[in-house]
């Protein structure tokens, strides 16, 4: 960051309401030397800080990203719109939190899309980074934007703005995603486009053909290459990988404020009206070792007072008076 940049934004930061969104430097971030490192992710939840910090799939993904050779990862939230304001008034672009380069210098931008309302703050934000908004109007000179999360299941409403969307489960994909950027990198952004579309659970909307029926639904989707592969199944990892126990402490409180521990992913009800419940198929439980030992790494490296034991029905996890009995006594 110049020095002229780094007094604008010190010239906004006490004008705004809650400065400590936007400075970084939490308990646990990880600031890897940005010079040494040749491939530069940022992970963007789209909504304010205090939203992003408490979802734990961008933890997740972080502490995933960050423990690779070579690959640093670092986060950005959209503003609030204070802030944005004051940002398009002093020209400064959004950053990376934990070096503060702004998100058009990353390789990648991988996007977190929950829900569905946060399709807007995706052009939001990619406005405010200074990037073109839609997909065909970015090359190989600009950062490759991804999306993964539940809302990405049905891709098209967004499918115009992102180069690519992994479909399921985010652990293993996202490191085959960077592998495969590693390799193509030097290439046009067609041909990136096409490696990353053959990296199981990927979708690449520019080299599908989308044909609607009058009502505006979708009636098929089809490669435009017959060497594309058609259905993209989605992601599943079999055992949940160890949880993040190094978990971001945030500078301002925020919705969640407290450890979260994923005891399992899944769900054994199959309501009609859950889309998480069967997206998410099959149950995966983890360990009921694994989670006190996790619990216990956690509190140790982050200070918090209050666990959350995560899953779609934590009342269904097997194990769970085990659990709460094993908890009680040791924190009781």
């Amino acid at each position: 960051m110049t020095t002229e940049w780094r007094s604008r934004l010190e010239r906004v930061l006490p004008r705004v309401e809650r400065p400590g969104r936007y400075v970084g430097g939490e308990v646990n971030a990880i600031r890897k030397d940005w010079a040494t490192t040749p491939t530069r992710v940022c992970l963007i939840f789209p909504d304010v800080y205090d939203l992003g910090m408490s979802n734990l799939g961008l933890q997740v993904l972080y502490d995933i990203l960050n423990r690779m050779d070579g690959v640093l990862a670092e986060r950005a939230y959209t503003p609030w719109p204070d802030m944005a304001a004051a940002m398009r008034r002093e020209s400064i672009p959004l950053y990376g939190l934990e070096t503060f380069h702004p998100l058009t210098e990353f390789d990648i931008l991988g996007f977190s899309l929950p829900y569905e309302v946060l399709y807007t703050n995706l052009l939001e934000t990619l406005d405010l980074a200074g990037l073109p908004l839609r997909s065909e109007e970015r090359d190989e000179r600009h950062p490759l934007v991804i999306a993964g999360g539940h809302a990405t299941f049905n891709p098209e409403p967004v499918a115009e703005f992102v180069d690519a969307f992994v479909i399921g489960d985010g652990e293993e994909a996202i490191v085959d995603i960077v592998r495969t950027w590693e390799r193509v990198r030097h290439l046009g952004r067609r041909a990136q486009l096409e490696a990353l579309a053959r990296v199981p659970g990927v979708y690449v909307p520019r080299l599908y053909g989308v044909d609607y029926h009058p009502d505006g639904t979708v009636a098929g989707v089809r490669p435009l290459s017959p060497e594309l592969p058609l259905p993209i199944r989605r992601r599943v990892v079999p055992v949940l990988p160890p949880p993040p126990t190094r978990q971001l402490v945030p500078n301002v409180t925020v919705a969640h404020d407290r450890g979260v521990i994923e005891i399992q992913r899944g769900c054994i009800r199959g309501c009609r009206f859950c889309h998480a419940g069967v997206v998410t198929r099959p149950r995966r439980e983890r360990p009921l070792e694994e989670v006190l030992a996790a619990v216990d790494e956690l509190l140790a490296h982050t200070g918090y007072e209050e666990i959350a034991l995560l899953s779609l029905s934590s009342a269904d996890y097997s194990r769970i008076g085990e659990l709460v009995r094993a908890l009680a006594d040791r924190y009781a």
